[in-house]
């Protein structure tokens, strides 16, 4: 039998609301991405580009729905599997979730997903009603349009990572810098190993030289492609000048004011970004 929770599990967004449940698109969202792991009853919340697909794989296997890591593809087909109903997310245990530097996740998202032009960009290409030219883009740009009305909101790797968040309070934040802890923490729970999938499933920069010739904020997709597939990518903070690190901060100010709330021991890229506005 799972242990009481050690506070009542208080939603995030019902509080000051009047509609069914079912019709609150911001807590329909949040619970798509609390997964429970159905032994222990622990609810872990993930967020893409925050060690999301280790935690899939780690969870898939812990509930018996795949053998091996061998079979990890298989989560990419079952976000939701996994999504807690609402009597487990009221009685979960524990609570838990990691939390990422907007700057890092974003400089992520951008190096992973629009570099190598994976379906993400081809959507937001055609939200953009094809105006963005697919050889010329370039980080500046690329935050330029994520910036515009409806598009912060459209893709699940660049939304902010405050709506992913079910509970109006969680027992365990981990930041990227704590992944073993929260590993541990995983193994401790479930009983099982928690798979990290950033060595075979490509979602990630580490293993690439640091593209040289300083700031990258405006070298065009195209370049950006030759240079992947070289082996080479700009550092995450090669993206960024002042004026994008500023505007990134603005657009995901409630992002900055999360970690500072939950995770200060979270680094940010530009740590004076962490600051009391």
């Amino acid at each position: 039998m799972p242990d009481a929770p050690h506070h009542p599990r208080l939603l995030r967004h019902t509080p000051g609301t009047r509609e069914p449940l079912g019709k609150n698109a911001a807590h329909r969202f949040a619970s798509q991405h609390a997964l429970v792991h159905y032994g222990s009853g622990t609810v872990f919340t993930f967020i893409p580009k925050n060690a999301c697909t280790s935690l899939r794989i780690s969870l898939a296997l812990a509930n018996g729905a795949i053998a091996t890591v061998e079979e990890w593809n298989w989560v990419h087909k079952n976000n939701a599997t996994f999504a807690a109903t609402l009597p487990e997310l009221a009685r979960a245990p524990e609570t838990a979730l990691v939390l990422r530097c907007p700057f890092r996740r974003l400089a992520s998202t951008f190096l992973d997903k629009i570099v190598s032009r994976q379906p993400d960009f081809w959507a937001l290409y055609d939200r953009s009603a094809r105006e963005i030219d697919p050889d010329r883009l370039t980080f500046r740009g690329f935050v330029d349009w994520i910036g515009r009305p409806g598009m912060l909101r459209a893709n699940i790797h660049w939304r902010p990572q405050e709506d992913f968040l079910v509970y109006a309070r969680y027992d365990h934040v981990f930041g990227m810098t704590g992944l073993d802890a929260f590993a541990a923490f995983f193994a401790q729970r479930t009983g099982h190993d928690h798979v990290d999938s950033r060595k075979f499933s490509g979602h990630t920069s580490a293993g690439f030289v640091p593209l040289e010739g300083g700031c990258q904020a405006d070298t065009p997709l195209v370049e950006l492609m030759v240079a992947k597939a070289r082996g080479a990518l700009p550092r995450a903070v090669d993206l960024f000048d002042d004026a994008l690190a500023g505007q990134v901060a603005r657009l995901y100010g409630r992002d900055l004011a999360l970690l500072r709330d939950l995770a200060r021991d979270a680094p940010l890229l530009f740590p004076e970004y962490g600051e009391e506005p």
